[in-house]
Order: structure tokens, then sequence, then C-alpha cells
């Protein structure tokens, strides 16, 4: 993409969506470290277990649904 034949509204719609890219890669990034680190307690093997499955989904929901709350609470202050 050639910057210099963007105008002004094409190149903020662009950089808007740059930025929700680098937000979402930063927000998978650390929800696996953060449930990785709750839920494999041990050296993984070849599968999980059903335990930390459970614990791995449980622990992305939370995550996911904490994000929706954050981001609904941010979009009401505007």
């Amino acid at each position: 993409m050639d910057p210099s034949a963007l105008n002004s509204a094409e190149l903020q719609q662009f950089i808007s969506q740059e930025k929700q890219k680098a937000m979402l890669n930063e927000m998978v990034a650390k929800l696996t470290n953060v449930c990785w680190d709750k839920c494999i307690t041990g050296t993984p093997g070849s599968k999980f277990s059903s335990s930390e499955s459970s614990c791995l989904s449980n622990c992305a929901q939370r995550y996911m649904d904490l994000s929706v709350i954050i981001m609904k609470r941010f979009q009401s202050m505007h």
C-alpha cells in the first residue's frame, strides 16, 4: 500500500484497523500466558488432561468476558 496515495480518511481507517489487529494479538498473547500459567501445572504431554482442558476453556471464557465488559465501559465513557 502506497501511503502517499491515501487520503486522510483512508489513512485513518487503515491506522485504526492496524491498531485493532495489534490489540487483538496482544490480548491473545496475554490470554495464552495467563491461562497457561494458571492451568498447566506440570510438563504437558501429547494431550491436555480433562482438568487442564476444562481449566483452559474456563479461563479463556472469563478473560474474554472481562475484556468485553472493559471495552463496553470504555465506550460508554466517550
